[in-house]
């Protein structure tokens, strides 16, 4: 190996966030038939950060993000809806965030409740309205998330970098999928 290659594959390697990303985008919008199927990956985004935030550990970012992939794909595989789930452990996050944060202030939780009722309020509500507005009130919370996610990779608060960077690149291209696949249909 040259001492040319070596920088590269350092840099490609620091970068496996973003591949995992469009690997996860790419199996996710394989068969997707609506926007508004992904309401429930709009609703976890924000409960990502919130269990995060109420662990004050960024690290704890990866295990939410496990946990809300594993509810997901229970109701993909049962046909069922995960977002009201999804919505409910959000709710038990936050009062167990509050709780600890009246021990401990942090200044995150404020912040990322706020974030976890738009992008909750967006998921719901998207599946209360026509499935074409339903479909672009995702994708703009998606795209929302994605701008809160280059904040967060930014300052290295709440969540780890490498999950900030994951989350930026799978909401964009599910995103832009949605818009895609609404528009053309």
């Amino acid at each position: 190996m040259t001492s040319t290659t070596q920088p590269t594959q350092r840099r490609l390697t620091a970068r496996w966030p973003t591949a995992a990303a469009v690997a996860v985008a790419a199996l996710t919008v394989y068969d997707l038939d609506s926007g508004t199927a992904l309401a429930p990956v709009l609703a976890a985004s924000g409960l990502v950060y919130l269990g995060a935030a109420a662990a004050r550990r960024p690290a704890a970012a990866w295990p939410a993000f496990g946990a809300t992939f594993v509810l997901i794909t229970i109701g993909k595989l049962t046909g069922t809806d995960p977002t009201a789930v999804l919505l409910a452990v959000a709710a038990v996050t936050a009062i167990v965030g509050l709780v600890h944060a009246g021990v401990r202030p942090s200044h995150a939780m404020p912040l990322q409740l706020l974030g976890m009722a738009v992008a909750g309020g967006l998921a719901a509500g998207a599946l209360a309205v026509a499935p074409a507005v339903g479909a672009y009130l995702v994708a703009a919370g998606l795209l929302g998330h994605a701008a809160w996610d280059v904040h967060h990779h930014r300052t290295g608060r709440v969540v780890s970098r490498s999950l900030a960077e994951f989350c930026l690149v799978i909401d964009t291209l599910l995103a832009v999928a949605i818009v895609v696949l609404t528009a053309t249909t």
